[in-house]
């Protein structure tokens, strides 16, 4: 009688082994797979962290070329701005309270697009005065509308020479047309110097006390037109002639590319004569 297990178990042991091996490069493949996707996902992920890489570089650098490329005369308005914080309205209320019954005539801001600053002295727009404010004034406008000057005729000591920053230089007028320099510091609002204009005659009183009957606009409503054109910050203001059509007021508006814009606005009506934006 003849026996079959051994045969039996071979064919079991070989069917084992085919499983196995089946087991085993199903295995291998999923590896592989796995593998490949990781590489993919690697290969990604690299990719995206050099593209990043490159693009922090070229954003420095296009920001760094803009500052580069202002004008000297936009460097300066920046600089200048950027140290003042007096607007110009009220720097004009300062003004003209400084002079009972008078009006603004004009208004600027020393050191911007300025080239006939007092002295030949350039403002100094990075200093920020003394805790107490500026230098006090060597003359105070009087009663009688006089310069009266201070007992020793010089600067108080706590603020140190070239270290006042910024300051708004005003003309305002009596009704007579009588034109008073007043000088306010730009950065704490004080009146740091107020004096009657010597150099004026009749005529050119008349000529100050006309332009003012005439302009029924007020040089804040003025900026307020110039500024909805463009927005910015007023740095000048000035009651002119319009070629014998009536009187203006001359607006600067610095915008935040450091251009300057100038409008002529009617001095009667608040429309806009004309406009011009300096390019330096």
């Amino acid at each position: 009688m003849r026996h079959e297990p051994r045969r039996t178990n071979s064919a079991s042991f070989r069917s084992r082994n085919l499983t196995m091996v089946g087991a085993l490069g199903m295995a291998a493949a999923a590896a592989v797979l796995l593998t490949g996707c990781g590489q993919s996902t690697g290969d990604a992920t690299s990719a995206a962290t050099s593209e990043a890489a490159k693009a922090v570089p070229q954003q420095q650098t296009a920001s760094a070329s803009a500052s580069a490329q202002l004008t000297e005369d936009q460097r300066e308005r920046k600089k200048v701005l950027d140290a003042t914080k007096v607007t110009f309205d009220d720097a004009a209320t300062a003004a003209v309270g400084e002079v009972a019954g008078s009006k603004l005539v004009d208004l600027d801001l020393e050191g911007v697009d300025d080239d006939d600053r007092e002295d030949g002295q350039s403002p100094s727009p990075t200093g920020t005065g003394s805790p107490s404010g500026t230098a006090s004034p060597s003359g105070t406008a009087s009663a009688a509308g006089t310069a009266s000057p201070s007992a020793s005729g010089t600067s108080s000591p706590s603020a140190s020479p070239g270290a006042e920053g910024p300051v708004w230089v005003a003309e305002v007028a009596e009704k007579d047309g009588t034109v008073h320099t007043v000088r306010v510091d730009a950065v704490d609002g004080k009146v740091v110097e107020a004096r009657v204009d010597a150099d004026q005659d009749a005529q050119d009183k008349k000529r100050t006390a006309d332009r003012l009957a005439q302009a029924t606009q007020t040089p804040q409503q003025a900026a307020k037109v110039a500024t909805d054109k463009k927005k910015g910050t007023v740095t000048s203001v000035s009651l002119d002639d319009n070629d014998g059509k009536g009187v203006i007021w001359l607006v600067d508006v610095v915008g935040s590319d450091w251009k300057k814009t100038t409008f002529d606005v009617n001095a009667k009506d608040d429309t806009i004569v004309r406009e011009e934006t300096d390019k330096d």
